[in-house]
């Protein structure tokens, strides 16, 4: 229905998102990492809608992904309500109908339709374009992310269980098991145990109709990534529907960097060599399905390519869709300041609306080692700091969601929790540095956050829900996009700037996405490059040569494609100085 989709946005604050929007057709993705959070909103929204609610104790079998089907299933039992209401509902000015069909993007057929309904005097022929437009519409998909390397291993009575009750594969299990027919977002790199682990469930198979129930998409951050886990997926007769490439640091939430490629040429690749990938993966999928005895469609299943991190303006959206041909663009961060989508305490919400760009920065504060989008001045930064001065540095460690350091112990720590912080300080005690020295390996222990925590709390908190477990404190991890949206938006307003239709970007100096990214690498590739190890020279110089490439790359672009020669200009002498400056 819609050229865009909001992609998943941290724990909690797309936690309920698709029950706001897919009535409306629109895509969204949740978080399944915190089961705990799943079941507080299931038991919350059961109650809203007065239906019975059974709780799932940590101590039933399988707790985990039967938490998390049961949650998936209340999501698609609600949506499919909400969009049979939407349905009967009257076209008059204010109605759940008139909202879906004045949303759409003005150029698709169902839209056209609608209009061609508003301009007809004919009672029978309104009548029958009213049962038309009613049979067409369509809700959004339900997706369902999973960080692949988020995959703890699980104990019961101080015994190891095996691996289908890792984190991850619970999780995939409970997805897997749900009536939702939808996709699974599989993030953050590749785990080969997961990916084998998804070809024992047959609702990821074609049926006879050559249609998946289950659907995957990879979240990509270039094409030779697509390549690699699309082949490996594919030999396991499963086939990716979408790819879903995302900026390597213009985007929200954890941000895995790449060897300096830039998101235009990127695209680039992926629009030249689309077909070469759905070829080259559908050959090694059909083998494999045959291998298997499933169904073998006759011809490749549809593949799609999106992109998300930065877009900010239709004119980029229409860009990215038009020249790179791309399928849909994710907007995540600025429906953190529309609360009919997303989920936010009102501290959070406010620091979000008076961010500006030097309140959203790239920290170390994630406990997984990875550079990670946050805002200053978030309360659970505000609690972090209350302990260190207190001499407690670091948190209880309540959920252990990111327990991934075996430094001090054998069963693994997280780097943010008071356990780990602790040894780790003795140990730095030990070693006898120098104050200044000291001082700062000090602060790169205590800088980690609980943010498994904290990124699911502001759901709890905004709705008033028992916090004993997660304290009264969240984080907040948006792009730097966010920083040009100052304004509270509706659903419709958010929408019609999507489509050019308004403007609610506040700032009137807001870059280009291509350039804030490339600002970014700058700053990441200098930043970096000055505490490199002797080994990382290769790393860097190809680091460099990727972004002189990128550089050259958008030069052209905003001459010849887009017309904007002081892009084009400003481009070239960042390119100028950063060419002969070693």
């Amino acid at each position: 229905m819609h050229k865009f989709y909001i992609p998943v946005m941290a724990i909690g604050f797309s936690v309920d998102t698709p029950l706001k929007v897919a009535p409306f057709g629109i895509s969204s993705a949740i978080s399944v990492l915190d089961d705990e959070l799943l079941e507080k909103a299931r038991e919350l929204y059961c109650g809203i809608h007065n239906l019975p609610f059974q709780f799932i104790p940590r101590t039933e079998e399988d707790f985990r992904a039967k938490r998390i089907t049961a949650y998936l299933n209340l999501l698609d039992k609600l949506v499919k309500q909400k969009v049979a209401n939407l349905k009967s509902s009257p076209f008059e000015k204010g109605s759940a109908i008139v909202k879906y069909f004045e949303m759409l993007p003005d150029d698709s057929k169902l839209k056209q339709v609608y209009s061609t309904m508003l301009r007809t005097d004919d009672t029978q022929h309104v009548y029958r374009l009213q049962n038309q437009l009613r049979q067409n519409i369509l809700p959004g998909s339900i997706d369902v992310n999973i960080m692949t390397m988020i995959d703890k291993t699980n104990y019961k009575n101080g015994n190891k269980l095996s691996l289908e009750y890792n984190d991850a594969h619970a999780a995939l299990r409970g997805f897997a098991l749900s009536d939702l027919n939808s996709s699974v977002i599989l993030s953050a790199g590749i785990n080969r145990n997961l990916y084998g682990y998804i070809s024992t469930f047959g609702d990821f198979f074609p049926d006879e109709k050559g249609s998946c129930k289950k659907k995957i998409i990879l979240k990509v951050s270039d094409y030779r990534s697509a390549v690699i886990q699309g082949k490996f997926l594919a030999k396991k007769g499963l086939w990716v529907s979408e790819y879903r490439i995302e900026s390597g640091l213009n985007c929200g939430g954890h941000a895995f960097a790449t060897t300096g490629l830039l998101i235009g040429p990127i695209l680039e690749e992926f629009k030249k060599r689309k077909k070469e990938l759905l070829c080259l993966t559908y050959e090694i999928y059909r083998k494999a399905l045959k291998s298997k005895k499933h169904f073998l469609p006759e011809t490749p299943l549809d593949l799609r390519v999106t992109v998300q991190g930065g877009v900010g303006d239709a004119k980029e959206q229409n860009y990215l869709l038009h020249h790179y041909k791309v399928d849909a663009v994710g907007w995540g961060s600025p429906f953190l300041l529309v609360p009919e989508v997303t989920t936010v305490d009102d501290a959070t919400l406010q620091l979000l609306r008076d961010a500006g760009e030097q309140e959203l920065y790239l920290s170390d504060t994630s406990p997984l080692g990875v550079p990670y989008n946050s805002l200053r001045g978030n309360t659970k930064d505000i609690e972090k700091e209350y302990f260190i001065k207190q001499g407690t540095p670091g948190s209880l460690c309540t959920k252990k969601l990111f327990v991934t350091n075996s430094e001090f112990t054998e069963k693994p720590l997280c780097t943010a929790s008071r356990q780990y912080q602790s040894f780790k300080i003795k140990d730095l005690k030990k070693q006898n540095y120098k104050k200044e020295k000291y001082d700062t390996l000090y602060k790169k222990i205590t800088d980690k956050s609980c943010i498994c925590v904290g990124l699911g709390s502001s759901f709890l908190l905004a709705n008033d829900l028992d916090t004993i477990m997660e304290e009264k404190s969240a984080s907040v991890c948006p792009g730097p996009n966010l920083a040009y949206f100052s304004n509270i938006a509706s659903l419709k307003d958010m929408v019609n700037h999507i489509y050019g239709r308004t403007n609610i970007v506040t700032a009137t100096d807001r870059p280009h996405m291509f350039i804030k990214e490339l600002f970014m690498y700058l700053d990441y590739y200098k930043n970096n490059q000055k505490c490199a190890r002797e080994n990382q020279t290769k790393y860097f110089k190809t680091f460099k040569d990727n972004l002189l490439k990128g550089m050259e790359y958008y030069k052209h672009i905003f001459v010849n494609v887009l017309d904007e020669p002081e892009a084009a200009e400003q481009i070239g002498k960042i390119d100028s100085g950063f060419r002969f400056n070693k």
